[in-house]
């Protein structure tokens, strides 16, 4: 048995109100339209996660509640503090806490994008994996029954989507 990890970044933010706190800065028209075509994407593969473990900022959950409208039966997002600009080795931590078999995880970079490339043990050919721009999401498979043995180098991808693509 496998379990499958779903790793978003979240989609473009506002920056209209210079005012605003980085924690409560909300999508903009594009990241709304980027949040809906990632979950229309994993929706269409098949890809419904049984657990969401979601950064507390405003970005992060809008990019849960518009990518997870496409999914049948979405479970309530588990809020997490810790993984609001989280390094790594933090979102490791959060993610073997996990228990459903199919989990998404919304982050921030540049800890996403870190965390992606050491999940892997290949990264796939497109370039902008290294980058994982706003509402990157990487689909990867790891060949453990549990997540608290998940460990670095052992994923392999099996899909990844760059809203850009899919708009």
């Amino acid at each position: 048995m496998t379990v499958r990890l779903i790793l978003t970044r979240h989609a473009k933010s506002s920056w209209d109100d210079l005012m605003l706190d980085d924690h409560d800065r909300p999508l903009n028209k594009r990241g709304r339209k980027s949040a809906s075509a990632i979950g229309a994407w994993l929706a269409e593969r098949g890809d419904t996660p049984g657990q969401a473990l979601v950064s507390t900022s405003r970005r992060t959950r809008e990019t849960w509640e518009l990518a997870s409208a496409a999914f049948e039966d979405a479970p309530d997002p588990r809020l997490r503090k810790d993984l609001y600009h989280a390094e790594p080795e933090g979102m490791l931590a959060v993610l073997r806490e996990a228990s459903a078999r199919v989990v998404m995880m919304v982050g921030h970079n540049p800890g996403t994008a870190y965390f992606a490339q050491g999940l892997v043990a290949s990264p796939p050919p497109d370039a902008r994996f290294a980058r994982y721009p706003t509402g990157a999401t990487v689909v990867i498979d790891f060949p453990e029954d549990e997540w608290g043995a998940v460990t670095w180098r052992r994923g392999k991808v099996v899909g990844i989507a760059f809203p850009r693509d899919l708009l």
